[in-house]
């Protein structure tokens, strides 16, 4: 049995409490700054207000201020902060940890830097560990899991990351049951490049199902042709996406679940169903009031460190027209005209990657 404390009360850091508490573990559920209402709530109801279950029993959820007992004797630390909530996490988490305590991250995304560099979120993290002089290890979850379905007992299989092997047959340990099935690897960066990217080509997928509706005037008419081409051009490009960071074929293929996942549900296909059917990307956000868009972030952050990356000469921004598309979309407000002459292209006997194969 190990004492768990989850930071952040988010869906997927609350979900993350039903494997960990029904493996047998005791489990502490803090809330940020941000958590509030929803710990308020877990504590009247026994139910996050986003599930349609209760907590397993043993479940007990801390407010913000109260962190520092809830991680009085953790074993290891689950990080639920969203993307947008890094720095806090880095800024007032860290400092706090005790030492040795392991973190497992939930928290998907990339920081560009100005030489082009991206940065997964357990990099940037150790840097702030490496000013505190402290000696946690950072770890990462990535692959094709949704909240809602983990809450719900459905299969998932997902791969833990981390630096050191012991530690992560400790956390994989710890958190597997029969319906959450855990890979480990050492591949931190291309894990978490994988299933970082996988936000913003989700989205670019997603453009389809909105021009499909747009042009047949009915919602309920699924177009799936157009869709697998998207998808196939995302694959392409995830891959050296991918093989740029460093990461391992079998890190890419974890980013593939991820993505498939991510098309069929949540908010990243809402918003780029909106655009496809037309409305500009001011106009979907005032439609998704509230909801927080990670995808918008990471699409933007990797088309920026390409820019930089091709006037330095190290890649061609011919290979990435699906990524730079949505990214013209979402921040020069362009209109969806998905580039289907690129795609055809790119998979053509005279593209590069095809001429180096012969």
């Amino acid at each position: 049995m190990k004492t768990i404390t989850i930071i952040g009360a988010g869906m997927m850091g609350s979900a993350l409490a039903f494997p960990a508490r029904e493996n047998g573990n005791r489990v502490r559920l803090v809330g940020t700054p941000l958590d509030r209402e929803i710990i308020d709530a877990i504590r009247r109801t026994n139910r996050h207000p986003k599930f349609d279950r209760d907590f397993p029993d043993g479940v007990v959820c801390y407010q913000v201020e109260e962190i520092q007992t809830a991680l009085e004797g953790a074993d290891f630390v689950i990080g639920g902060v969203s993307s947008f909530g890094v720095e806090w996490f880095g800024q007032e988490v860290l400092p706090l940890l005790p030492p040795g305590v392991p973190v497992l991250s939930v928290t998907k995304g990339l920081q560009n830097l100005p030489d082009g560099t991206l940065l997964c979120y357990p990099q940037l993290w150790q840097q702030r560990l490496d000013e505190l002089g402290k000696d946690n290890l950072l770890n990462a979850i990535g692959g094709p899991c949704t909240s809602y379905e983990l809450v719900a007992h459905d299969h998932s299989l997902v791969a833990f990351c981390g630096t050191s092997p012991q530690t992560l047959a400790m956390l994989r340990d710890a958190m597997a049951t029969d319906y959450y099935h855990i890979m480990t690897t050492c591949d931190v960066i291309g894990i978490e490049s994988a299933v970082a990217l996988k936000n913003g080509y989700a989205l670019g997928i997603a453009l389809t199902i909105g021009e499909n509706i747009r042009k047949s005037g009915n919602p309920d008419e699924i177009h799936y042709n157009s869709q697998a081409g998207v998808f196939l051009q995302a694959t392409r490009e995830m891959d050296a996406l991918v093989r740029m960071q460093g990461g391992s074929r079998n890190s890419f293929y974890t980013g593939i679940g991820d993505l498939y996942v991510t098309v069929y549900g949540g908010r990243t296909r809402k918003v780029g169903i909106l655009l496809g059917e037309g409305y500009d990307i001011d106009d979907a956000l005032r439609q998704l009031q509230g909801i927080t868009l990670e995808s918008l972030v990471v699409a933007h952050r990797v088309a920026e460190a390409l820019r930089i990356k091709a006037a330095r000469g190290l890649v061609r921004l011919e290979e990435f027209p699906l990524l730079m598309h949505v990214d013209d979309i979402i921040s020069r407000h362009q209109t969806v005209n998905l580039p289907w002459s690129a795609f055809a292209a790119a998979g053509s006997c005279d593209a590069p990657e095809m001429r180096n194969a012969k």
